[in-house]
C-alpha cells in the first residue's frame, strides 16, 4: 500500500477585515485596539492583546521619528501597562518579536538594522491605501476572481 502525501493548503497571503462602529470618543489605546481588531491582528474577545501595545508604542515613537529595538518596545509596553493598571502579560521577548513580524507581514511596520518603526514614518492611512488596499488586497481579490472564473467554467 502506497503512503499518500497530503499537501497542506498554505495561503500565499492572508487578510482579515472587520467593520466596527465609527471611532468616536475613544482613548488612544482603544483606537489602536479597534484597528487591530479591524485588520485581523486581534481576534474579538482575545485577552492576549500585546499586539495593541506594540503598535501603540511604535505609533508614539513615530511622532518623533524614532525607531525602537524589540527590547525598547518591551520597556515601553511594561511601563504603559503598569500606568494603565493592566496585567503585564505577553511581554516575553519571543512573543514581542512574533507580533512585530505580524505587523511587518501586513506592511505596517518595517525593520531596519534590528530596529522597528511604522513604515517610513508614514501615516497609517497612507500605508493602508498604498500597501494593503492597492497591493495586498488587490492581489488576494484577483486570485479569488481566478478561482471564481475556473468554477464558472466547470460548473
Amino acid at each position: 500500500m502506497l503512503k499518500q502525501t497530503i499537501s497542506r493548503d498554505i495561503p500565499l497571503a492572508e487578510i482579515t477585515l472587520r467593520k466596527y462602529e465609527k471611532p468616536v470618543k475613544l482613548e488612544q489605546r482603544e483606537l489602536v485596539r479597534k484597528l487591530c481588531l479591524s485588520t485581523g491582528l486581534l481576534q474579538p474577545g482575545d485577552s492576549r492583546d500585546i499586539v495593541v501595545d506594540i503598535l501603540h508604542a511604535l505609533l508614539i515613537a513615530k511622532r518623533d521619528k524614532h525607531e525602537l529595538s524589540s527590547e525598547e518596545v518591551k520597556t515601553v509596553i511594561i511601563r504603559a501597562r503598569k500606568e494603565g493598571n493592566l496585567p503585564v502579560v505577553g511581554v516575553a521577548d519571543s512573543n514581542i518579536r512574533r507580533q512585530l513580524k505580524r505587523l511587518r507581514d501586513i506592511y505596517l511596520v518595517e525593520k531596519i538594522k534590528n530596529r522597528y518603526r511604522i513604515n517610513e514614518h508614514d501615516s497609517l492611512s497612507n500605508i493602508f491605501s498604498e500597501r494593503i488596499e492597492q497591493y495586498l488586497l488587490q492581489n488576494v481579490l484577483s486570485r479569488i476572481r481566478d478561482y471564481l472564473g475556473k468554477i464558472d467554467e466547470r460548473f
